[in-house]
């Protein structure tokens, strides 16, 4: 699982991350911290800040210690989409200046 996952994570794939993950669960292998970072990671590439930080709650809240993959990975997605954010703004206020002129 953790190869598949790690797979995903590289491809910005972070719903099948997601769902491998949850397989673990249902196939009775535990998921551990190489899991979990490498779905936080998967959701960094793809720009989900919110499962990102949802993954790393479950993490805390299944016993499994986050390392600092984990915490860079989930940072790292609530930057990525902070800066989409900015930049959608800035595009939309040069947007209505050029409109303005």
């Amino acid at each position: 699982y953790n190869g598949a996952i790690s797979a995903c994570e590289k491809g910005a794939d972070w719903q099948t991350a997601i769902a491998l993950l949850t397989a673990m669960g249902r196939d009775t292998v535990k998921p551990n911290t190489i899991s979990y970072s490498a779905a936080i990671s998967a959701c960094e590439k793809g720009a989900d800040w919110q499962v990102a930080l949802a993954l790393l709650t479950a993490m805390v809240l299944a016993a499994i210690e986050p390392n600092r993959v984990s915490y860079s990975a989930a940072i790292g997605a609530y930057a990525k989409a902070a800066g989409q954010t900015r930049q959608h703004r800035l595009h939309r206020s040069n947007q209505q200046m050029q409109e303005g002129c």
